[in-house]
């Protein structure tokens, strides 16, 4: 059961599976046991690369179903041939070429599980059990990184208007004493010109 569900994860296109929750549990340290070995392979140096490395992958092919050998060629409905049992290799082969690489530098914690409720009918709790850093992952952490920036130059770009506004602002207020200024030293001058010098000085006219 726990080889059928781990070539299952491996396998699947998004990269998770639901199961209930007791075989999540017990699915979760099984297949990280052999990404593990997946991630030791593609940390060897170049002098133990060879041996160890095909060791490592008959330890990991242990993981996984590599198909009946005792099973019969033409036992199949009325006497078709059995197709090989492929789905073990396939997952041996993108467990070494593609996961080993992702989780190269990762300490472990491959996989995640997200519980979903209880199923109709037997009541069993379901759970989804996914690798992590998984294709979907990985495009929201970029849409959202885009999000973030467009965010930010939008709010830059309305910081630089304000200042613009403001700049505006303070030319159109500055403008606006100036042309105060000129206009009551204008009015004061129409005053000096029309008052007479004696009653500028304060002296009575004379009669």
């Amino acid at each position: 059961m726990l080889r059928n569900l781990a070539t299952s994860l491996i396998n699947s296109h998004e990269e998770r599976i639901v199961t209930t929750v007791p075989k999540a549990k017990e699915l979760r340290p099984f297949v990280e046991r052999a990404i593990t070995l997946s991630r030791h392979a593609q940390n060897l140096s170049d002098e133990e690369s060879e041996g160890r490395a095909l060791h490592l992958r008959r330890q990991a092919a242990a993981f996984f179903h590599a198909g009946n050998t005792q099973q019969a060629a033409l036992t199949g409905r009325r006497g078709l041939v059995r197709a090989p049992r492929s789905a073990g290799v396939a997952a041996l082969r993108r467990l070494f070429d593609e996961l080993g690489e992702r989780y190269k530098d990762r300490p472990g914690g491959y996989t995640r599980i997200l519980k979903l409720g209880r199923r109709g009918g037997d009541n069993a709790e379901l759970a989804i059990i996914e690798l992590v850093d998984n294709p979907r992952e990985r495009e929201a952490i970029e849409a959202a990184k885009k999000r973030a920036k467009s965010a930010a130059a939008k709010k830059k770009a309305g910081k630089g208007k304000e200042a613009k506004a403001g700049k505006e602002s303070a030319r159109d207020a500055t403008q606006t004493r100036v042309k105060s200024e000129e206009s009551k030293a204008e009015a004061s001058a129409h005053e000096a010109i029309e008052t007479p010098e004696s009653e500028a000085a304060g002296e009575e006219p004379a009669k």
